[in-house]
């Protein structure tokens, strides 16, 4: 018996299904915008950083300033983007009556994840502070003083407020920069998949903002406690590894998801 189909006589082979037809002109311009716009963002955000590093005194505050300056101009792309592209045209559609809620647009696990890094990254940077020694120009905040078998040794960098206070004004600026704009994405009348699409490059930008910080902050604060001679000073320093690791992992993801959107390679 064979796999065919006979009509009006005629033996036909394998269907293949009809191709999908194409994107509406207006689509296709709304698409493009919102890339171009992603990746004008983008690019003023590495022409910051580039700019606020190579200004650096040599004490690291530069990078500290560059991570978020890169990460909120990719918060602007975003919303460029997404004020670049007016809603679809057509005919009047009904909706419930139910709001949109921001809540309702980005991932619940990388949300929890990141929640979770900002805590550890506040109470890492409360507890550095408490810890922290000014440095030999009395910087405060700098290093890290210890008395070990009857010696004195000072270490750094180190997190405390020197470093600390700048991660945190700008943790605070970023937060509520990213929940502003996805409060706008939510309410705003647009399609459902760009919606999602805008909510995960902001929640993308959100990761970069927590993760970077952790992960310079548990690097130096490891290695600044793996050159105390104390007993169990180099013990506190591998169970930052673990944190470090997850924190470059959330990174890797966010400049994944900043720099190629779902939309783009769509």
């Amino acid at each position: 018996m064979h796999d065919t189909d006979t009509i009006s006589g005629t033996t036909t082979g394998t269907r293949t299904a009809p191709p999908l037809p194409p994107l509406p002109p207006e689509a296709v311009a709304r698409a493009r915008a919102d890339l171009y716009a992603r990746w004008a963002g983008l690019a003023a955000g590495a022409a910051a950083a580039w700019a606020i590093v190579s200004r650096d005194d040599g004490l690291g505050i530069g990078i500290l300033y560059a991570i978020p300056a890169f990460g909120l101009c990719a918060v602007a792309g975003v919303l460029l983007g997404d004020a670049l592209t007016p809603p679809p045209r057509g005919p009047v559609r009904s909706a419930g009556l139910t709001p949109r809620r921001a809540r309702d647009y980005v991932p619940p696990r990388t949300i929890r994840l990141l929640v979770a890094q900002a805590l550890t990254l506040l109470t890492l940077l409360v507890a550095a502070a408490v810890m922290a020694s000014p440095d030999d120009q009395g910087r405060a905040g700098r290093t890290l003083s210890a008395t070990c078998q009857g010696m004195t040794q000072t270490v750094g960098p180190w997190p405390g407020l020197f470093y600390g206070a700048p991660v945190l004004a700008t943790l605070a600026i970023g937060t509520v920069a990213c929940a502003w704009s996805l409060r706008r994405i939510a309410r705003r009348p647009s399609e459902e998949q760009p919606r999602r699409d805008r909510a995960l490059a902001i929640t993308a930008a959100w990761g970069l903002l927590v993760s970077t910080p952790l992960l310079g902050t548990t690097t130096f604060a490891a290695g600044a406690l793996l050159g105390l001679d104390c007993m169990g000073a180099s013990g506190s320093a591998w169970i930052l590894i673990p944190v470090a690791l997850s924190a470059a992992s959330t990174m890797t993801w966010s400049l994944t998801t900043i720099v190629a959107p779902r939309a783009g390679r769509r």
